[in-house]
């Protein structure tokens, strides 16, 4: 399974492609993927010419076939193309830049999720792997919290990264740390995936931003009610 054994390029999806349009595997999954990508757009961590992706085709051409495999969810750090011509699918190296991390969502017991077949049409860990070359590539389980990130070594074989002594996983290309949280979202209470920057921030969502700043204006009111007591009670009327 040697990467130069393979012919790969990378050839534009033809516009008479037919898709896959089957609905996804599980209720949580757009879910995950939309709470991923919101607290990086509020965090200003996702730059306008980045690519932030749902269940959405990623190309290349295996030996003059073409593969298209849509992670549950990607990034990509840079296109180098106007977006409207990456609205249907996304072909690294003709485009812009390979994916800095792709992740799958276990929602079933089949494993497709490490599948490493290299007949076509290959495994997902085959072409995200010897294909693409993803140097992140993270699986996550919804129903148990169970997050496994694995990173391409010198080789271009995965590796199992080990969690730091917070839970967390450094994704170098993105200097964010990705970890698992546990609690309520969108009706939805379970294990999330969320992202902490370098000094161990948890970047919020647009719903703890609110609330954020709800305490915050709570805090400034009560503070102002106490100096206006404060003064009163030393006989000064203010002049509201």
């Amino acid at each position: 399974m040697l990467a130069h054994s393979y012919q790969v390029t990378w050839e534009k999806l033809p516009d008479d492609f037919v898709l896959d349009d089957q609905p996804v595997d599980n209720i949580n999954q757009p879910l995950l993927a939309a709470a991923l990508t919101e607290s990086l757009e509020l965090a200003g961590k996702l730059p306008t010419t980045s690519l932030a992706t749902t269940n959405y085709g990623i190309c290349a051409t295996l030996n003059n076939q073409l593969v298209i495999k849509a992670p549950d969810w990607g990034y990509v750090p840079s296109i180098r193309v106007p977006r409207d011509e990456v609205i249907r699918s996304y072909t690294p190296q003709l485009q812009g830049d390979i994916p800095a991390i792709v992740m799958e969502f276990i929602s079933d017991t089949e494993g497709t999720e490490y599948s490493s077949k290299p007949t076509y049409p290959p495994g997902k860990w085959f072409f995200y792997e010897k294909i693409l070359k993803v140097p992140n590539y993270a699986i996550f389980s919804p129903d148990t919290g169970v997050l496994e990130v694995y990173q391409l070594d010198d080789l271009d074989n995965y590796q199992l990264l080990p969690a730091d002594d917070n839970q967390r996983y450094w994704i170098a290309p993105m200097q964010l740390f990705l970890g698992v949280w546990a609690g309520m979202r969108e009706n939805r209470s379970g294990y999330w995936l969320r992202w902490w920057d370098e000094q161990g921030n948890l970047l919020l969502w647009g719903g703890e931003l609110a609330n954020q700043e709800r305490q915050r204006a709570e805090v400034e009111r009560q503070r102002a009610e106490r100096l206006l007591q404060q003064l009163r009670d030393a006989g000064i009327e203010p002049n509201l």
